[in-house]
């Protein structure tokens, strides 16, 4: 029996804004899971996917299982689930992979649930790739960012000692996950050094000449300097870029569950700015793409 669903997708007759669709999802397959859509996790990327022509967008969505496929273990109908690493998630019903389901901790509500992995994974990648450890001083830029925040908190989490860029009227959600906020701009270099007389690693949410500038003229080793944005700089200037090297999508997928049980345990937050009603994705997407959140969004069905 098939589903009815309502999905978002880009419209390229009006200059590529949001349209909502009428589709049927038929039974799931063979280790298949078809999930009703309680949350859908919104990120930048899902902004940069519609301008960039890409048909489904959104990446990570929580809710309840609708149906199983013929093989699926551990998960049946009626369990609350997240599900990352999903292709179309703006939708009321979606049939995943069941590798890629997990089960939703009680203590995350369904925003928390669907806004985790994947700004979580590759906060955890930055720490993978530049061997993180207990007594280690780390740079955070754009540390009250989606990315950032999570980084902040599994530094902190493996005994790292943690300074984070942010404007100032973040400083406190800094503060409260352990963090030391400088101001960014002219003179980061010299306000990082008055704080600390080294700096081990670096982790880059933003991606602009000044991070980059300021994490090469800090920290001696290039290998221990980890990018998100910065594309063109981590090719020319040598140091990584999470989620665009040869393991990165095995690693993410590894990480997934330590990350759920992290957040089930409260050892890893997901602040949320807002929750929108579905019928509001346009409107979400672009608080999204403003940069201007100060927290995650969700779209609640």
């Amino acid at each position: 029996m098939s589903i009815s669903a309502q999905k978002w997708a880009p419209d390229r007759s009006q200059g590529d804004r949001l349209a909502l669709h009428q589709w049927d999802l038929p039974e799931p397959g063979p280790d298949e899971i078809t999930i009703a859509v309680r949350a859908v996790g919104m990120n930048r990327v899902d902004a940069s996917n519609v301008s960039g022509g890409e048909p489904d967008i959104g990446y990570e969505v929580s809710g309840t299982i609708a149906a199983v496929g013929h093989g699926v273990r551990g998960h049946d109908v009626g369990d609350d689930v997240l599900s990352f690493r999903v292709r179309g998630g703006y939708t009321t019903a979606i049939t995943v992979a069941a590798r890629d389901v997990f089960t939703k901790p009680s203590s995350l509500g369904w925003a928390e649930a669907a806004n985790l992995l994947l700004t979580g994974t590759a906060a955890a990648e930055m720490l993978y790739r530049t061997e993180l450890s207990a007594g280690d001083v780390v740079l955070v830029h754009a540390a009250s960012g989606a990315v950032g925040i999570s980084a902040v908190q599994q530094a902190k989490l493996v005994g790292a000692r943690v300074i984070g860029t942010a404007s100032q009227r973040n400083w406190d959600l800094l503060r409260q996950f352990g963090a030391e906020p400088v101001a960014y701009g002219p003179g980061l270099e010299q306000r990082v050094r008055d704080l600390t007389d080294h700096v081990d690693a670096s982790f880059d949410a933003v991606g602009t000449d000044e991070a980059v500038d300021v994490a090469l003229a800090l920290v001696a080793d290039r290998r221990r300097i980890a990018s998100s944005a910065a594309f063109d700089r981590a090719r020319s200037d040598g140091f990584w870029i999470v989620g665009h090297e040869t393991d990165s999508a095995a690693y993410r997928d590894r990480v997934r569950s330590h990350l759920i049980e992290l957040a089930g345990a409260g050892h890893l937050t997901v602040p949320i700015a807002k929750c929108f009603p579905f019928s509001k994705a346009p409107d979400a997407l672009d608080l999204v793409a403003s940069g201007h959140a100060a927290g995650k969004v969700a779209l609640l069905v």
